[in-house]
C-alpha cells in the first residue's frame, strides 16, 4: 500500500470498534494531531516552484529534501514562474505533488497558486478582457462562463486556487490599478464578483473547481478612510456578498493602512469584521511580501507574532516570516492555539478541494489544450460587450452619425480608411496587467509572443473585417511616451525592487513611428482611426502616472490629424478613462476599448463596421479634467462638470424605448420581495443588446439613503424591432442603509428608477414601505433577481 492510501485508511476510522465516514472536521483535526511542529508552520508557508527545478528545468529530488522536507502549504503563481507549455507544467506540478505525497511525513499536497483575473495568467492561456472592461458588459451570465472556463484550464495543470477575483471598489479616477477592478459602485462590483466566484469554484463544486480568493480586504482601491456608512454599505459589499452568496474560500488582505494599522496586522479588520461580522469561515491570506512592510523597527518575529496574531493565516510568496513562527511560540509572542486555527484552516482547504482523498484530482491526465475555440469565443463576446461608445456624432453636411462604418457609408464618404497611433498594431493595446504576457514584461524584464495565445490587434482585425468598398491604410505616427511616465512606488509588491531605474519603464513597439508620413497619409485618406492610450508600462501595479491626459505626445498627434479636416474616430486603450473631454469635442466619434484581450481586433474592427452595436456601459463616471480623488455617481454627480459622461452610460447603433413600470406601489418591510416590470423595445434598424439599470433614491431629505444607488440590472438583446418585457425581483433590504451597526429597513417612501444610465432616468415610479422599522445584523439579499419569462 502507498503512504498516501495508508494515511487515508488511517484517517477513515475515527474510533477503535468502527469505521464510518468522518467529517472534513473530523479528517482535518485528526491529521492536524499527527502533525508535527515543523510540519504544521511549513503549511502556513509557500514557495516557487522554480526553486526545486533541475537546470534543465525538472524536479529536484536533493532540492525537495534540503527547502521542503517537512512538505509545504503552498506554491507561488506556479504558472507564471515556470513558463512553459501546459502539459509542462502539469508534468512539473505532478512531479512535486507525488514527491511530497510519497516523501514527507503525512503526504499533504501543496495548494498551488494562481492569478486569474483575465484567464490564467500562463503560456498559452486564453486573455480575456481586463476586469475594468469585464464590468462594463454588465453581463454576469458571461462573466460566470468565463471564469468557469478559466478554473477548469487552471484545474487541468494543477493549479487549486486562484489569487482572484479583486473587488475592491475604486472611485479615484487615477488610482493605478483601477484596471484591475469593476469600477465605482459596490453593488456593480458585488455582481460581477459574485459571478466569478461562482465559475471559478463551480458552483461549490470545489472538488473540480478552483478556490477563489477576493482582494484586497478592505479599501485597498480607496474607502479604507471613508465613513463608517460607505465603508459598510459599498466598499464591505462586494467581499460580504461573495463571501454569503458564494462560500468563498479565501481573501488577501492588502498592503495598505486602515485606520493606522497594515491590513495584514490589523486584528479589528481580520476577526472583528471579516470574521466576526460577515462570519467567513475560510483562509486569510497576506499579499506578497506585505507581512515585512508592518514595520520597519520590527524584527522578524515580531512581525510575524503581529500578523498571526491579527489573523493573518498564510505568508506568501516565500514565507520567510513565518519560519520564525517557532521562535514566536518559545517566546511567548504567539500561541499554540492560534496556529492550531491557521494550520486547520489551510488544511480544511486542502480537505474541501479534494485534495486529502484518495481519489483526488491533482491535475488533468493527457494532453492539456489551452486557448479552445470555446474560449477564444466568449473572449470575443465579452471584449465586444466591453467596449463604450461615448460620441457618435454626425460627419458635416449629414445626419447620419459617422459609425457605423458600412459600406454603403464608405460608399458616401470615401472608401479610404487611415488606421493610426500607437495602440493599432500592438499586443500591448489589448493586454492588461496580470495577464501572462503583461506580467513577465513588468515584472521579468521578458518580451513573450504575441502568438501564445494569438492576439489580433486592430490592425489585423480591421484588415479582415473592412467591406470590400473600402481600403486600409496605417502609419502608426506616434509612440506612446518619449520618456518613462510612471512613479515607482515604495512599498508594495517587494519584486519591483529589482526595476533598478525608471528606463526600464519604456515599451519597445519594434516599429517606427513616422510623424509627417502619417499626417501626409492622413491628408489623402477620407477617415481617420487614431487607436490611442496606455500600454502595460502605463497603467497597473506600482505605475502611478501623474496625470490623467492621454500620454506623451498623443493629444498633439490628434489634434494635428482632427487639422486635417478628415472626420477622426478616436479609440481609446488602458486601464483607465483618460482625460479627453477637449479631443472629444473634436473628433466625430469616440470608442473606450479599455484593454480588450486576445480578441479585442476583431471586436472593435466588428464593431466599427457595424457587424455589432456597441452595448458596452460605463462602470465608473468618466472624468473630465484631471480627478485624483474619490468621485461616485451616488455621491449625487447630476450637472458635475468634473464628469465627462456619468456611471452606466454607453450609446448604440440604434434606439430603445421603456415602457411604463408595471410594480406594487405598496411593500410591508419585512415582506420577502416585489416584482418590477418594465417592456424595453428596439426601435431601430439594427440588432442590439440594452442594460437596462434599476436604480433607488429617497423621496425624503431626512432620508439616510444615498441620493442614488444602483439596485439591479439586466443585459437584453433585441432584434430590430423587437420588444420584450424584463421582470426584477427586488428585495426590501435593497431600500436600507447600516446604521448602530445593523441593516435598516425604514417605512417611507422612496422612488424606483429605471434607467440607461445613472443620469438617464426613463421611468420612475414611487413605493412604500409600510409597517415597523425593521432590523438584520445582516442582509440576507444582495442582488435583485432577473426572472426568466
Amino acid at each position: 500500500m502507498k503512504p498516501i492510501e495508508k494515511l487515508f485508511v488511517a484517517m477513515t476510522c475515527i474510533s477503535m470498534t468502527a469505521c464510518s465516514s468522518p467529517t472534513l472536521e473530523q479528517r482535518v483535526d485528526q491529521l492536524y494531531d499527527s502533525m508535527s511542529r515543523a510540519e504544521r508552520v511549513v503549511q502556513l508557508r509557500s514557495i516557487y516552484i522554480s526553486a526545486l527545478l533541475t537546470p534543465d528545468g525538472k524536479i529536484d529530488e536533493a532540492k525537495c529534501k534540503e527547502l521542503i522536507p517537512d512538505g509545504i502549504g503552498h506554491i507561488s503563481q506556479f504558472a507564471m514562474d515556470l513558463g512553459m507549455s501546459p502539459d509542462e507544467q502539469r508534468d512539473r506540478v505532478a512531479q512535486l505533488q507525488k514527491w511530497l505525497i510519497e516523501n514527507t511525513p503525512n503526504h499533504i499536497p501543496a495548494l498551488v497558486h494562481e492569478e486569474a483575473l483575465s484567464g490564467v495568467n500562463a503560456l498559452d492561456a486564453t486573455v480575456y478582457p481586463q476586469q475594468i472592461g469585464m464590468a462594463c458588459t454588465w453581463n454576469t451570465e458571461l462573466a460566470e462562463k468565463k471564469a468557469r472556463l478559466s478554473a477548469t484550464a487552471l484545474r487541468a495543470i494543477g493549479g487549486t486556487l486562484a489569487l482572484s477575483p479583486v473587488v475592491d471598489v475604486v472611485r479615484n479616477p487615477s488610482f493605478n490599478r483601477l484596471e484591475e477592478s469593476y469600477g465605482e459602485d459596490g453593488y456593480l462590483s458585488a455582481a460581477m464578483g459574485v459571478a466569478f466566484v461562482n465559475g471559478m469554484q463551480h458552483r461549490g463544486n470545489l472538488h473540480e473547481g478552483v478556490a477563489a480568493c477576493t482582494k484586497h480586504f478592505l479599501g485597498y482601491g480607496g474607502g479604507g478612510d471613508a465613513p463608517e456608512k460607505e465603508l459598510m454599505e459599498d466598499i464591505l459589499l462586494p467581499h460580504e456578498a461573495i463571501i454569503r452568496l458564494t462560500g468563498s474560500q479565501a481573501v488577501m488582505t492588502g498592503y495598505h493602512a486602515f485606520n493606522g494599522t497594515k491590513c495584514v496586522a490589523n486584528k479589528w479588520l481580520q476577526q472583528d469584521l471579516l470574521r466576526g461580522y460577515v462570519g467567513f469561515d475560510g483562509l486569510l491570506v497576506s499579499d506578497y511580501g506585505s507581512i515585512p512592510q508592518v514595520g520597519d523597527t520590527l524584527s522578524p518575529v515580531d512581525l510575524c507574532a503581529a500578523a498571526m496574531n491579527a489573523g493573518n493565516e498564510v505568508d506568501f510568496p516565500h514565507g520567510d516570516t513565518y519560519a520564525h513562527i517557532p521562535e514566536a511560540l518559545e517566546k511567548g509572542l504567539i500561541s499554540e492555539e492560534a496556529l492550531k486555527k491557521a494550520v486547520k484552516r489551510v488544511l480544511m482547504l486542502k480537505a474541501r478541494l479534494g485534495m486529502l482523498d484518495n481519489d483526488a484530482l491533482l491535475y488533468s491526465d493527457g494532453h492539456i489544450e489551452f486557448d479552445t475555440e470555446e474560449e477564444r469565443a466568449t473572449s470575443y463576446l465579452l471584449a465586444a460587450q466591453s467596449i463604450v461608445l461615448l460620441k457618435n456624432d454626425p460627419v458635416a453636411d449629414s445626419e447620419e452619425a459617422i459609425l457605423p462604418l458600412t459600406a454603403e457609408k464608405l460608399s458616401r464618404l470615401g472608401s479610404r480608411v487611415f488606421l493610426t497611433g500607437p495602440n493599432a498594431n500592438s499586443m500591448w493595446a489589448l493586454a492588461g496587467d496580470y495577464t501572462f504576457q503583461a506580467m513577465h514584461y513588468f515584472w521579468q524584464n521578458k518580451e513573450e509572443s504575441p502568438l501564445h495565445p494569438k492576439y489580433v490587434f486592430l490592425k489585423d482585425g480591421m484588415e479582415q473585417k473592412m467591406p470590400k468598398e473600402g481600403t486600409l491604410f496605417y502609419s502608426r505616427g506616434c509612440d506612446w511616451t518619449e520618456e518613462p511616465e510612471t512613479v515607482m512606488e515604495v512599498g508594495g509588491d517587494p519584486r519591483v525592487a529589482a526595476q533598478k531605474t525608471i528606463d526600464s519603464r519604456m515599451v519597445d513597439s519594434r516599429e517606427p513611428a513616422n510623424w509627417d508620413e502619417a499626417l501626409q497619409m492622413a491628408r489623402q485618406c477620407d477617415v481617420i482611426v487614431a487607436a490611442m492610450g496606455e500600454n502595460v508600462m502605463l497603467s497597473g501595479e506600482n505605475r502611478d502616472r501623474t496625470k490623467l491626459s492621454l500620454p506623451g505626445r498623443q493629444e498633439e498627434y490628434v489634434n494635428a490629424l482632427v487639422a486635417t479636416g478628415k472626420p477622426v474616430i478616436l479609440v481609446v486603450f488602458g486601464g483607465r478613462a483618460q482625460v479627453i473631454s477637449d479631443l472629444a469635442k473634436k473628433c466625430t466619434a469616440v470608442l473606450q476599448a479599455w484593454y480588450p484581450g486576445e480578441e479585442g481586433g476583431n471586436a472593435v474592427a466588428d464593431i466599427l463596421f457595424g457587424n455589432v452595436s456597441p452595448s458596452g456601459k460605463l462602470c465608473i463616471s468618466y472624468p473630465a479634467v484631471e480627478l485624483h480623488e474619490p468621485v461616485c455617481y451616488n455621491y449625487g454627480l447630476e450637472n458635475d462638470l468634473r464628469i465627462a459622461w456619468p456611471f452606466g452610460y454607453g450609446l448604440s447603433y440604434t434606439a430603445f424605448e421603456y415602457g411604463e413600470i408595471r410594480m406594487d406601489r405598496q411593500v410591508e418591510t419585512t415582506a420577502e420581495s416585489f416584482n418590477l416590470d418594465i417592456d424595453v423595445k428596439n426601435t431601430g434598424k439594427v440588432d442590439a443588446d440594452e442594460v437596462v439599470q434599476i436604480y433607488v433614491s429617497p423621496t425624503a431629505r431626512e432620508s439616510r439613503l444615498k441620493p442614488i444607488q444602483l439596485q439591479g440590472f439586466a443585459r437584453v438583446s433585441l432584434k430590430a424591432g423587437e420588444k420584450q418585457t424584463v421582470r426584477f425581483r427586488l428585495f426590501p433590504e435593497q431600500l436600507g442603509y447600516f446604521a448602530d451597526g445593523g441593516w435598516n429597513i425604514e417605512p417611507g417612501h422612496y422612488m424606483i428608477k429605471v434607467a440607461a444610465s445613472s443620469q438617464d432616468i426613463r421611468q420612475e415610479q414611487e413605493i412604500v414601505l409600510t409597517g415597523k422599522h425593521h432590523v438584520k445584523k445582516l442582509r440576507e439579499h444582495y442582488l435583485s433577481e432577473v426572472v426568466k419569462r
